[in-house]
């Protein structure tokens, strides 16, 4: 999949320069809560940063959709509609470098989760955004000393100094989100609770827990692993276990492709702590076998070629 032309287009080295930090608060069952406040900055910082944003740019060949499996390389971005995500009430943090939003102290700049350089060329704005490091937390400031190597000797840096990573871990433009780093948008964005929420509508459905002969192990299986979170999330998207033919064939050949699974008289999973993994494998139709070699592989993710 190409790049999006307006990520290619945009004008880095014309752009006016603002940079943002966040802090983030959650609350069970609402969505997350940004507060961003934008910092001053000099020119040779602007500068820094847009030569940041203009080498991770120049990084990404190529764009793949998201998915919940989907992973990214070194040369490569996942994608995913802006709408779909919580990245419009994080653009609309930076609407403007108003008087009142701007940071007063330190304590607007310590402990912030992540920042974004906001990037304004004409009409078009570019936002890539990255999670902060540990120099950015309180704690850091009081258990270490910062020291700088300044004419042959260490001297001691009294003002408060902050980490700017060179590398990015997603940008937003237009309606596109486009990440590098697959499990920070996630974090930022708060896309995990999406997975879980979308977990807890699946164990809702009759056609997925009438297949079991009690689901709780499986539920207690997966619990708040991130990994497992997005595996069985794919599961939901794919929906093979609304396909009676294939619930018919996995009970017949689960042995025949090493699954250990247990049935019921019923015809139902009876999952215990050690199938569940196998459960979910079979379900995401990851168990695979090569009429070349006769061997049964497991694949990270599938596509469908005929």
């Amino acid at each position: 999949m190409a790049v999006p032309q307006a990520f290619t287009d945009f004008d880095i080295n014309a752009a006016t320069v603002a940079l943002w930090v966040f802090k983030k608060s959650l609350r069970p069952g609402s969505a997350p809560v940004f507060t961003g406040r934008w910092v001053q900055t000099d020119e040779a910082l602007d500068g820094a940063l847009k030569q940041a944003v203009i080498q991770e740019r120049a990084r990404i060949l190529e764009v793949n959709e998201y998915g919940l499996l989907a992973q990214n390389n070194e040369d490569s971005a996942l994608r995913i509609d802006g709408l779909l995500t919580h990245a419009g009430l994080l653009t609309a943090q930076m609407a403007a470098e108003i008087a009142t939003k701007k940071v007063r102290n330190l304590k607007d700049v310590q402990n912030s989760d992540f920042y974004a350089i906001k990037l304004v060329s004409g009409d078009s704005i570019l936002y890539a955004v990255r999670k902060t490091d540990a120099s950015w937390k309180s704690k850091k400031a009081v258990n270490y000393l910062t020291v700088l190597f300044d004419d042959d000797e260490l001297t001691l840096q009294e003002a408060p100094s902050f980490t700017v990573s060179r590398h990015v871990d997603f940008f937003i433009i237009d309606d596109d989100v486009l990440m590098t780093n697959k499990a920070a948008f996630e974090s930022v964005l708060n896309y995990k609770q999406a997975h879980a929420d979308d977990f807890l509508a699946l164990q809702a459905e009759p056609d997925f827990s009438s297949l079991f002969s009690n689901i709780a192990p499986l539920v207690a299986f997966v619990g708040t692993n991130k990994l497992h979170l997005r595996r069985v999330c794919a599961i939901r998207q794919k929906g093979h276990y609304r396909n009676a033919a294939f619930m018919d064939r996995l009970r017949q050949q689960h042995h025949q492709f090493g699954l250990v699974l247990t049935f019921d008289a019923q015809g139902r999973i009876d999952p215990t702590a050690e199938s569940c993994a196998n459960i979910i494998r079979a379900f995401l139709d990851h168990r695979l076998t090569s009429p070349f070699s006769a061997n049964v592989y497991d694949v990270p993710d599938t596509t469908q070629i005929q």
